[in-house]
Formats: C-alpha cells, structure tokens, sequence
C-alpha cells in the first residue's frame, strides 16, 4: 500500500519541493489534522456500496479518487479494521477493466481511466502491473494531435479531453491523465528500480503547447481568446475557446477574452509541476503571482462558491509540489496558506466526518467526492 508518506516522497521525487518551510502565526496542531483525517476516512469507508463502490456505479472516477483518498490518509487501525472494503472497492475497477487499457462504464472514457490508474498505481500490488501499463497505453494515446501530426498547429493539440482524440482538450482531464501518467510511472519504476524504460508516455513537450494555450500569457500563445488584462494575467482558463468564469470585454477595443479562475489556475501550475518544470520559470512565477493576489478561503476565485472544494484541494497539491511555502497577497504581505487552509478545512469538517459543499455543481453536493478531495489536501498538510 503506498501511503501519505510514501505519496509525498513520491512528490518530492517528481516535482521542486522545498525543505525548508516558514512559519506564520500560530500553527494548526498535527493532531488536529489527523484528527480530522481519521474521522474523514472513516466516514467515506461506511459510506461505500456493499459492491465496493462508492457514489455511482457508472462513474469508477468516484472511487478511484476515495481510494486514492484512503491510501494517502494513512490510517492504519482504520485500514487494517476495512481491508475487505478495500479489497472490494479495487475489484470494482479491475471489473470495469477493457481490452484497449480503459477502464470506464461507458462514459467520460479518459477521466474514469485517470482516476482509476491513479488508485491502481497508489495499491502498491504486482498483479495491477499489466492493467497499469495498459491504461497508461491508453492513455498515451488520447493525447490530441488534431491538425498535422506531430505539429501543434491547434490550440487543443497536446492536451487530454472526456472521451477520445476527436473531443477537445480541456485542462481538467489532461490535469488528471497526466497526474495518473506519472504517478504510475513512480509505481512501475518502483517495482524494477527504474531498470526498464517506459513502454508507453505523454508527449510532454506538446503538452506544453496546451498550457499555453490555457494561460493568460498571450506572449506565449497565438490563441487569440487570451486575455491582455493585468488583472488576469498568469492565471489559466479551461480551454482554449472556454472559461468558467466568462469573458472579459475591452472597452476600447471591444475585445472579449476570457478570464482566469483559481481551481483552474492551481490545475496549470500542477501541470507544469508534472511537466518537470518548477517555480523559477515566468510561467510559473506568473500564476503564482496570480494566485497570491488572487487568493481566499472564502470562494473560489472567478467562480464563487461553485467548485470551493476542488479549489481547496488543488491549491494543497500544486503549492506543496512547486515548493511554495507562502504566497504573497494583493497587498504584498506573506500568507501562510498551509496554516490557514488546514484551519479553513477544519472548520468545514461535519459532525459525520465529511464534508460538502451547499452549491452542488461538479459534483460537490457528494459528500464522498469533496471529502476525498479534503482528505488529499489534509494528508499533504500533515507531517
């Protein structure tokens, strides 16, 4: 089983995390973080189907993320107490397992495989090898080339969609099949020392181009929906023609362009982290900056209350994986965002052990999936 620990070893391997941490005002203890770790995986273990799922049967994506969620929680009276739980849950997604690699009910192909190659790679087991290597096949292979092949002649070229290589990118799913690329590269490199090369990878300089065409840094992209405005610069949108949080219009030029929003622009900076490219390059800095004149607890920015705990969870993994220890807000003042994230999850945390977001969209009206993202967040909090 790979554990909390193990995962952040898995980070510090992968991406630019720093050894050295500061500390601002008075910290969270870690036993109320893994107080409220505990309490969260033993709510999500009670709440699994009696066939080993969790949420909907259609959608293994659910409990993919709840396993990876458990693993990384880290609880091991709680682990030792639910192992046939465990065990019935990784045979669900075997189950749901295709000839090609993918491993999906039917829909949201690309997404379902992410998410269950994730847990599959996190199960620390020999036997999951070939499934692994089949869904990183897979997944290889979805990365979309839409013009001349082996060109990046289209703004969604290099990215990752819902389905298969004719759907457009969106940052989203390629944040979760790259995620779920090198995570199960750590696992395969685990099992043979990093001896064998890699049958099946990403084209990662391509996927650069996407991110490009994602980030509002137009000297960077010849996509013309990027926005020039400050006020979103180095931030990231959701595809090349789509943001959640709308347009922006010039009042001069009545140009629309389309703004930054916080989740998303935590998923560019994570993406560059798998990218293998770390804080100091201006593409990082500048979302960076973004997010630190832009950061809150309170909402997600450009979106409100909308996709709060998917915000909470991503900005815990790609701060952790750039080695950003504090952010500087508007105001230029260091934010201890760690201190004031696990105090923010905290106080969100139900009596039952979960938690959930009253704006249900994306999903955030279950309890399983924001308490799967809060748990992620909490186990990278903790020491």
């Amino acid at each position: 089983m790979l554990t909390r620990l193990n995962f952040t070893v898995l980070f510090s391997s992968v991406f630019f995390l720093s050894s050295h941490a500061l500390a601002v005002g008075k910290p969270v203890s870690q036993e109320k973080i893994k107080t409220s770790i505990v309490k969260g995986a033993k709510f999500l273990y009670q709440s699994q189907n009696a066939t080993g799922w969790w949420s909907d049967s259609g959608l293994p994506a659910l409990t993919g993320l709840t396993l990876v969620a458990l693993e990384m929680a880290d609880a091991k009276k709680l682990a030792a107490k639910y192992e046939s739980e465990r065990r019935r849950a990784y045979d669900y997604l075997t189950s749901l397992a295709k000839p090609d690699g993918s491993i999906h009910d039917g829909r949201l192909i690309n997404y379902n495989t992410a998410c269950s190659l994730m847990a599959l790679s996190m199960a620390n087991e020999t036997r999951y090898r070939p499934l692994i290597e089949k869904a990183r096949a897979y997944i290889a292979a979805s990365q979309i080339d839409l013009g001349e092949k082996g060109k990046q002649d289209n703004a969604n070229d290099g990215g990752v969609g819902y389905n298969d290589k004719h759907d457009h990118s969106d940052m989203n799913n390629t944040l979760m099949a790259i995620e779920a690329m090198r995570m199960s590269e750590s696992a395969l490199r685990r099992k043979d020392q990093g001896k064998q090369p890699l049958k099946h990878d990403l084209d990662w300089k391509a996927l650069e181009h996407f991110l490009a065409s994602c980030q509002n840094l137009p000297e960077h992209s010849d996509n013309p929906n990027l926005s020039t405005q400050p006020k979103d610069r180095g931030g990231f949108i959701y595809h090349p023609g789509e943001s959640k949080a709308g347009e922006v219009v010039d009042e001069a030029t009545k140009r629309a362009a389309l703004r930054s929003y916080g989740s998303i622009s935590y998923a560019g900076m994570m993406s560059f982290a798998y990218a293998r490219i770390g804080k100091d390059d201006d593409r990082v800095s500048a979302v960076i900056d973004w997010l630190g004149k832009n950061y809150t607890l309170n909402e997600n920015p450009g979106m409100g209350q909308e996709g709060l705990y998917y915000y909470f969870h991503l900005m815990s993994k790609a701060l952790t994986a750039q080695g950003v220890n504090t952010l500087k807000g508007s105001d230029a003042k260091s934010i201890d965002w760690k201190n004031e994230l696990a105090a923010k999850l905290i106080s969100l945390q139900n009596k039952d052990g979960s938690w959930k977001n009253p704006t249900k969209r994306w999903m955030e009206g279950d309890p399983n999936l924001t308490t799967s993202y809060v748990l992620i967040a909490l186990s990278l909090l903790a020491e």
